[in-house]
């Protein structure tokens, strides 16, 4: 018999006969490497999943309680990487992925304090290769530890390398890897926003973005016929991880900075545009990652009505034009979920406005929407999802609130369907964590407890 460990829910025999069952059965299966999986875009290609729940939940596997922070784990080839904060000091955690057993981990010093009172740990997910781990710490420690063992093979201190405005909650954009290039959104000034580093030593490669490219750019839905006029002490970076897409023939390297969406030559770090994109409100962030499909690049933010643009590439890969600009989504920290011409994606900045839509990519036209929202400064109930997370598996989208309810829904555009939904015993407010998926198990985290659930299971 297998319990909860503390003491919520007793899981009986039958669920572990039902996890016994389902793990004999053949299934593909899928690493969880990096921020947003496989494909960076939340999107699983796994296959033999539950298409439906039992009433008290898929069974669990394993949980343990961990350090505080809100980065999502890793997994590849078995193995979780954890990124955390236990009292004064930034942990990475390796763990058995199916079991849940310890493996090995390195600790190193932090003393990140929150501006606005939120917890002091780490916001960025750790990056897995075949043999290493890349990880980004609350206070802009960049380290590289071996995979198989934790041993640290480099480290920069990204505070001190560069000169970088306070941020508003910590660093919380994680880097991305290609070619042997670590890119990493350092928000250095005047011009190191985006730094490229040899993946094998840490050496800076190339540094680019800032006052070169962003002086003299329309400040374009602001009021007037306002240009950007750089200052010193402006913040570069934001909580948008890069985005790598092929625009025309040419590999770009795209960053959502907090003053909006630059596309650099991942190569040599050359700006190829810059857009205007963020609110007019000072204490603001832009968060979301850019969504892609052929040309266009969608971006979207919460605060003050800043709203959605869709933009297009053009043929020559310097410039973009707006395609259309609309509230349709207000996108605060999580990245949308776009299927067959559909984005499926929680939209407002605050408990009060979270709604859950589906949107048309083109045009923005909101094809259903949801109301998830609860009174502010409220205890989270199990009713809604507020500001959750969604990730795409089996044709199902896998939803996790704020409040720890876990939801599956079908992929429709025409109407919600809500398939199942499942409070998940010891997951409280705040989980702002996406839920991650490798080889069957789903992998969800809240500020203090990281809890494995299986979902494989026989197809319909």
């Amino acid at each position: 018999m297998v319990r909860w460990s503390d003491g919520q829910m007793v899981w009986t025999l039958c669920a572990t006969f039902v996890i016994c069952l389902a793990t004999a059965v053949p299934a593909a299966g899928d690493d969880w490497p990096q921020f947003l999986g496989p494909r960076a875009n939340g999107t699983s290609a796994e296959t033999n999943l539950l298409q439906s729940w039992p009433a008290k939940g898929p069974p669990l596997v394993w949980q343990k309680a961990i350090g505080t922070g809100y980065s999502a784990p890793s997994v590849r080839a078995g193995v979780l990487v954890l990124h955390h904060r236990v009292k004064d000091e930034e942990i990475v955690e390796a763990f058995d992925a199916a079991s849940g057993e310890a493996r090995w981990r390195y600790g190193y010093p932090s003393q990140f304090v929150d501006p606005y009172g939120y917890n002091n740990g780490p916001r960025c997910t750790p990056l897995l290769t075949s043999n290493r781990c890349y990880t980004f710490g609350a206070e802009g420690k960049l380290l590289c530890v071996d995979l198989r063992g934790g041993k640290p093979l480099w480290q920069r201190d990204t505070a001190k390398d560069w000169t970088i405005p306070p941020a508003f909650f910590g660093v919380g954009s994680t880097p991305v890897l290609e070619s042997n290039l670590l890119f990493v959104m350092v928000g250095g000034q005047p011009n190191s926003g985006m730094v490229a580093f040899d993946a094998a030593t840490g050496k800076t490669v190339w540094e680019s973005v800032g006052a070169e490219n962003w002086k003299g750019v329309p400040m374009t839905g602001w009021p007037g016929e306002r240009k950007v006029a750089w200052q010193t002490w402006e913040k570069q970076a934001s909580y948008a991880t890069p985005v790598l897409a092929t625009f025309h023939g040419k590999r770009h390297l795209l960053c959502l900075m907090r003053q909006g969406l630059v596309s650099v030559d991942p190569a040599t770090g050359k700006v190829n545009f810059s857009f205007w994109f963020r609110s007019r409100l000072n204490d603001s962030v832009n968060a979301m990652n850019p969504v892609v499909q052929g040309d266009l690049i969608l971006i979207s933010g919460a605060y003050y009505k800043v709203g959605s643009v869709l933009l297009r590439v053009r043929p020559d890969g310097k410039s973009v034009e707006e395609v259309r600009r609309d509230l349709s989504l207000e996108v605060h920290w999580t990245t949308p979920i776009l299927h067959e011409g559909f984005v499926y994606a929680f939209s407002g900045r605050n408990e009060p406005d979270a709604r859950f839509r589906c949107v048309k990519f083109l045009t923005g036209k909101v094809m259903w929407d949801r109301d998830e929202s609860w009174p502010p400064h409220s205890t989270p109930t199990p009713s809604v999802y507020g500001r959750g997370s969604a990730i795409m598996a089996g044709g199902r989208l896998i939803v996790l609130g704020e409040g720890g309810l876990l939801g599956l829904f079908k992929v429709n555009p025409k109407k919600a369907e809500e398939i199942s939904r499942f409070q998940v015993p010891g997951l409280q407010y705040p989980c702002w964590a996406a839920p991650i998926l490798s080889n069957g198990r789903l992998y969800l985290r809240s500020e203090d407890r990281l809890i494995c659930l299986n979902l494989r299971g026989s197809a319909e």
